[in-house]
């Protein structure tokens, strides 16, 4: 059996039912979902990170969100909201919260406090200090955290397909339905690839946003040993 041959075959590609259909509603709900992600969580996070309170309710509340099962969340939405977008949208919006979330906040915290000071010296406060300051530098776990919710998202929109939307899922779901493994294959290639593609795009964009000064450089050497000072021999001193 050709397990590759559906993926390739052009008629799998057009109509409304084909790749390139499922593709774009695959990345409509993730776009959607990231979108209220970020206006969630990104000021939240940064409110927290910026003030140090409630620390503990994000550590907790991510930990507590990331730990819930989505398909039985998703279940549990359907049953009281009914077949839809909204019920698979509210999952995965609760999935995608967590990592922004911490992100955010772990970014602004760890901003260097004499970065901080020095702002304030300057005559900057509170939201001046927040938005110019603390945000810039809290760029790249943020974006870190922003591509660890898209992964997440993209994977996990296949299971709108159990609830009757489309998406890539629907080529996983369907496949199963009949025992058709070749379009199973077809689905979690293109589910797998187009996460790649997404974090390799949201690297770019990293690079391009993030300060030179800011992004973590590898350590090209290790610590270099510094020799110490050489005493001088005591019979040259007595001489």
């Amino acid at each position: 059996m050709n397990y590759f041959g559906w993926l390739f075959d052009p008629a799998h590609w057009s109509g409304p039912q084909g790749i390139a259909a499922r593709l774009v509603e695959h990345l409509g709900y993730t776009a959607l979902t990231l979108l209220i992600a970020i206006a969630v969580a990104i000021p939240l996070g940064a409110w927290i990170g910026h003030s140090g309170r409630g620390g503990f309710l994000v550590v907790g509340s991510a930990n507590g969100l990331r730990a819930l099962p989505t398909l039985g969340l998703l279940v549990l939405l359907a049953g009281f909201i009914g077949i839809g977008l909204l019920g698979p949208l509210v999952a995965l919006v609760i999935l995608a919260i967590p990592p922004v979330l911490a992100g955010t906040y772990a970014g602004v915290r760890n901003v260097d406090p004499a970065v901080v000071d020095a702002a304030v010296g300057m005559g900057m406060r509170g939201r001046a200090v927040l938005l110019r300051v603390e945000l810039p530098n809290a760029l790249p776990l943020i974006i870190g955290g922003i591509r660890s919710a898209v992964l997440q998202v993209i994977s996990t929109a296949t299971i709108a397909a159990y609830v009757a939307l489309g998406g890539l899922g629907r080529f996983i779901i369907d496949g199963l339905a009949v025992r058709d493994y070749p379009q199973m294959i077809a689905g979690s290639i293109l589910v797998a690839l187009l996460a790649i593609v997404a974090d390799l795009v949201l690297a770019g964009l990293q690079k391009l946003l993030v300060s030179p000064g800011l992004r973590a450089v590898p350590g090209r050497r290790g610590p270099r040993a510094v020799p110490a000072p050489k005493t001088a021999d005591p019979a040259a001193r007595a001489a």
